[in-house]
């Protein structure tokens, strides 16, 4: 083969080069277009990154947001695990009341009963708060008032304290809410026990709930009455020892008896003083005063009160009961008698709807709606019930020693009463109830034979709006 000669080999090498060219090329773009993707996918990578950030701050954040709840319990806010609460509910009730045959003597037309808005909730787990306050003057021209400002810490179920004001411990229709009672108002039993007090007590729960308990110390109040103030009340330096306990013994089996509560309570202490926070005077279903001791008449030592209570719930059927004994040593002109008076109120309930009857009233299956099906639940209720003044605080020398004039105050009181209430929704509630009351005394003339006081008829009717 003849040798190449320089032309020939510088064209061969140019031609290869020619023709390799394209694929170096090629191969240098594939290289580019693979670290544009590298690239893309380190800034998806990068971006999903981030995404999880802000996700995990998110629920991070929610799991830390405060929750807003809104229902016919009332209002709330609370933080995320629920350990500091504050709560806003309210309590407002008009009524319309109507005497029968009293000849003008008592006041008919409208009046605002109660308006209480109330603050409440939790500061952690072991203090919780109530702050209630009266704007209605309990419909009879009182001034406004605080009913509750106490504090509970709540070491367990079993054993927590109540300290501020509060309800008194002995009443079992006492301790009922203004919104659940049967009637317009409560009955004998009330007037005899403490209302609302201010002191300090121990309460809780025992036996898987079915023993319910409470013991306190407490300034003392008058039969029926609250305390003097928010922050005072104890003029004379004495205290009143409360105590009650409640058995349920069924109320976690499914037994006829489920509904069956029965309670004993007790209270005792002194009194040394006069004015309506240390000497008793009762009202009737009417809310008209029919007896008080005289002006000059003072407490002058201990007064005691025992109160055996129960109820029974079944089905729709509801029966409470309560019986109280009031005694206490008063004083007039230097003569010190110990006067004992009791009172006891019996009222039964009969759903016609079919709810359950229950002490915190009826929760309607249907509640009442304007164009749609549903009409609430409707309640039947009766009551019987008395009050006795011991003959001891009529016996004595009028401008002396007598404790109280049997012209003016009567010595007995007893009254039947029926009604009906329509619970709308669990929030609105309307009451119509009727009360008839005679009377021993009180009427006039001698304190020989003094005149029956007259007869009350009242005719109340309510609206209660509750939230």
């Amino acid at each position: 083969m003849s040798r190449l000669t320089l032309p020939t080999r510088t064209l061969i090498s140019l031609l290869a080069v020619a023709s390799f060219a394209p694929l170096a090329h090629a191969q240098s773009a594939a290289s580019a277009d693979q670290q544009r993707v590298e690239e893309l996918e380190q800034r998806l990578l990068v971006l999903e990154r981030k995404l999880e950030i802000q996700t995990e701050e998110a629920a991070t954040k929610a799991k830390e947001a405060p929750v807003v709840n809104a229902g016919d319990k009332g209002f709330s806010l609370k933080n995320a695990k629920g350990d500091y609460e504050i709560k806003f509910s309210g309590l407002a009730q008009i009524d319309g009341r109507y005497f029968i045959d009293d000849d003008g003597a008592f006041r008919d037309g409208f009046i605002a009963r109660r308006l209480r808005p109330t603050v409440q909730g939790n500061l952690g787990k072991l203090v919780s708060f109530r702050f209630t306050p009266e704007f209605a003057g309990n419909g009879t021209g009182e001034a406004a008032s605080i009913v509750d400002a106490y504090f509970d810490l709540k070491f367990s179920p079993a054993a927590s304290i109540r300290a501020g004001k509060q309800k008194g411990l002995l009443g079992l229709e006492r301790l009922q809410s203004g919104a659940a009672i049967s009637l317009v108002e409560r009955g004998y039993a009330t007037e005899l026990v403490p209302n609302r007090d201010l002191g300090v007590a121990l309460y809780g729960e025992l036996a898987s709930s079915t023993i319910n308990y409470a013991v306190g110390v407490f300034n003392g109040t008058a039969d029926g009455r609250d305390v003097v103030g928010t922050t005072t009340g104890a003029d004379d330096g004495l205290k009143e020892f409360e105590g009650r306990v409640f058995f349920e013994p069924f109320k976690n089996d499914y037994s006829v008896f489920k509904g069956l509560g029965v309670g004993i309570a007790g209270s005792t202490g002194a009194k040394d003083g006069s004015g309506n926070n240390f000497v008793s005077r009762y009202r009737s279903p009417g809310q008209n005063q029919f007896f008080t001791y005289e002006a000059t008449a003072v407490a002058s030592g201990k007064h005691t009160r025992y109160a055996p209570q129960g109820f029974f719930y079944r089905n729709n059927v509801g029966l409470l009961a309560e019986y109280v004994v009031s005694e206490q040593d008063l004083t007039r002109g230097g003569v010190e008698r110990s006067i004992k008076n009791d009172g006891y109120n019996v009222t039964a309930s009969y759903v016609l709807t079919g709810e359950d009857a229950s002490y915190r009233g009826v929760k309607p299956s249907s509640a009442y709606a304007i164009g749609a099906p549903g009409w609430g639940a409707v309640e039947l209720v009766a009551r019987i019930g008395g009050l006795s003044v011991d003959n001891a605080a009529f016996a004595g020398v009028a401008a002396t020693d007598r404790l109280a004039n049997p012209t003016a105050q009567a010595s007995k009181a007893e009254s039947y009463g029926a009604g009906i209430n329509w619970y709308l929704t669990q929030n609105a509630k309307l009451t119509a109830d009727y009360n008839y009351t005679s009377f021993e005394g009180g009427g006039g003339g001698t304190a020989a034979a003094p005149i029956d006081r007259r007869d009350e008829k009242a005719v109340f009717t309510r609206l209660t709006i509750q939230y």
